[in-house]
């Protein structure tokens, strides 16, 4: 089985996601496309997300509000086909992501959610800025059992967690912060490298900047080479 890469086009320019798009295409690895409110908010960025054809797409919204708000929300792009994942944060609580879960069986059977935990540019000394009392560790494994009670078909989380989420939950497991060998970590607390991830149990990874930046051709051989 081909390794499901995603790659977070992080941009709001459509020709920026173009280019990305058509060198990063190959037949060594399943390549889907994640976008995020930069490129969503863009004009004409959800008309264009839209139309791509024949390949995965993740929207991460990171969906964080009431349970109403949330399930509206999701409502509103129920005219947009395409989309196989979107995110939702697990500091929304239990009622707002048991509604999401919800709503998507409504508007697309194929929809799935994925639960966010801990960022990965947050640290555990900014996890106790935020009020936290618990490690991160010990705080994505609560959200990870949160997200198999809520019915959640996958969740993100970073690959520092990795080994400990596996062991309590069995769906889906997306990991960003993946970073190849040599590559600065930039805003990222807690990254790893993408042969490491899979090793770990991601089921799938994000990549944006290793990716990207640079010599789009270049940054995928040195992916797939990593990966072997």
């Amino acid at each position: 089985m081909k390794k499901l890469i995603f790659i977070a086009c992080d941009t709001n320019k459509i020709s920026k996601v173009k280019n990305i798009i058509s060198k990063t295409s190959n037949n060594k690895l399943d390549i889907g496309y994640k976008f995020g409110l930069e490129f969503l908010y863009s004009k004409n960025g959800r008309n264009f997300i839209s139309k791509i054809k024949r390949k995965k797409i993740f929207l991460d919204l990171k969906l964080n509000d009431i349970p109403a708000t949330c399930s509206k929300a999701l409502m509103s792009l129920k005219d947009i086909k395409n989309i196989n994942y979107i995110t939702l944060h697990a500091n929304a609580g239990e009622e707002t992501i048991k509604e999401v879960v919800k709503t998507a069986k409504k508007i697309n059977s194929k929809l799935k959610i994925l639960l966010v935990t801990v960022l990965t540019s947050i640290s555990n000394s900014s996890i106790k800025k935020i009020g936290h009392t618990k490690s991160i560790k010990e705080l994505v494994k609560k959200q990870a059992l949160l997200a198999k009670a809520c019915g959640c078909h996958g969740i993100v989380c970073a690959g520092t967690d990795l080994k400990s989420v596996k062991k309590i939950f069995k769906g889906e497991v997306v990991t960003p912060g993946i970073r190849l060998t040599g590559d600065s970590a930039g805003d990222q607390k807690r990254v790893i490298g993408p042969k490491e991830a899979f090793k770990n149990g991601s089921t799938a990874l994000v990549m944006g900047r290793s990716i990207i930046k640079g010599n789009i051709k270049n940054n995928i051989s040195r992916l797939i080479k990593e990966l072997k």
